[in-house]
């Protein structure tokens, strides 16, 4: 979702909107490449691009990311080293991440003044590999696929709670950053986008619900750096079965987006996670036990993570809803690529409330128990 500054709650209305042209001419500068192919890809509150290359090596083209962020979050330069470097510790790890490629200069990322005519703009820009692979929004995600997805959500916290070292680490607590789950109760400064009565009694009463029984037990967490936006458009996958298999195999072959990372807790992890599989999922409650069957397998939940969970999940629901409509505000001109949470969130938002902790509990549960007896 959105990235935001390290401090503030405020969402960025700065957008970088770079022409073609001027990409290109920033690429071949920057890092003496040759461009063939350009095309812009969709982003929340950054300007994304894809490359092709010609290869010194004649026999292909090279494949990037190039990313734009936005005037404000350029200018946490120590934040954005410290996620870049997580992406190339995780790919030493085993994890499939994109990796930084460095400029001419040797550097991760490059600060640079860009002429919008109108105005000018201190932004960085990063060259990152291009992975290839399906969204996981694009195919019907088997209990398996969820089961892998709840397990490398968990490996990846527990990589980087366990052996992730960096200078500017402290820079993952990112104090009133609106994607962190503690601080859900920031919402209530924008629930006012959200006309209908129904639905903003809905989400003042989840964040009643985050401050009566979430927030007193936040000591009781186990603490780490989450990835925090692992949504089906951030989860690339690729086929693993045989042509003409009955069913069709996939395995995660690739994660992106890393500018939400925070210090937060696994059981923050872990309801992202779920949120973002109930989305397009036709099994949605279902769903939400095969992923907390695969991060158990990895990290094992106490009692009061567990306890906790119904909530954050609906904390995340929130979240993402309220602020997308409030987003649109901002940048109507984004409507689309702001309400694709929206198209199914606010009907598994409020299946969650009318059913209740007990009941979807119950759910998801004995899904992930009867899961992992079966496997």
């Amino acid at each position: 979702m959105a990235s935001q500054n390290k401090h503030s709650d405020v969402l960025n209305n700065n957008k970088p909107a770079l022409r073609e042209e001027q990409a290109v001419q920033l690429i071949e500068s920057l890092y003496g490449l040759k461009v063939s192919n350009i095309k812009a890809l969709p982003s929340y509150d950054d300007q994304n691009f894809y490359i092709k290359s010609c290869c010194k090596d004649p026999s292909g083209c090279c494949e990037y990311v190039m990313k734009i962020t936005n005037s404000e979050d350029s200018r946490y330069g120590e934040l954005l080293e410290a996620q870049t470097c997580v992406m190339v510790f995780l790919c030493n790890n085993g994890v499939p991440a994109q990796k930084p490629v460095c400029t001419i200069n040797g550097q991760n990322l490059s600060l640079e003044t860009i002429d919008y005519g109108s105005t000018i703009e201190e932004q960085a820009v990063r060259l990152l590999t291009y992975l290839p692979g399906t969204p996981l929004a694009k195919i019907v995600a088997t209990p398996e696929m969820l089961f892998d997805v709840g397990k490398m959500a968990a490996n990846i916290d527990k990589m980087l709670a366990e052996n992730f070292q960096h200078p500017n680490k402290t820079c993952f607590e990112r104090g009133q950053f609106i994607w962190n789950l503690s601080n859900t109760p920031l919402l209530q400064k924008y629930v006012h986008a959200v006309k209908e009565e129904e639905l903003q009694n809905i989400i003042e009463g989840v964040i009643t619900q985050y401050e009566t029984f979430v927030l007193p037990n936040l000591s009781c967490f186990r603490k780490c750096i989450n990835h925090g936006d692992l949504n089906d458009h951030n989860i690339l996958v690729e086929k693993t079965s045989s042509p003409g298999s009955i069913q069709e195999q996939y395995k995660v072959s690739g994660i992106l987006d890393f500018s939400d990372m925070s210090y937060g807790y696994y059981i923050f992890e872990l309801a992202i996670t779920i949120m973002y599989m109930m989305i397009e999922s036709n099994d949605p409650l279902h769903a939400g036990g095969y992923v907390l069957a695969g991060f158990e397998s990895v990290i094992p939940l106490t009692a009061e993570e567990k306890d906790a969970l119904f909530f954050l999940v609906n904390c995340r629901f929130s979240q993402s809803l309220v602020m997308a409509r409030y987003s649109v505000l901002l940048c109507p001109e984004n409507e689309e690529y702001l309400m694709i949470t929206a198209k199914t969130g606010w009907k598994h938002l409020k299946t969650l409330h009318n059913m209740g902790k007990e009941a979807v509990e119950k759910i998801w549960f004995e899904t992930a128990d009867s899961y992992v007896a079966n496997h």
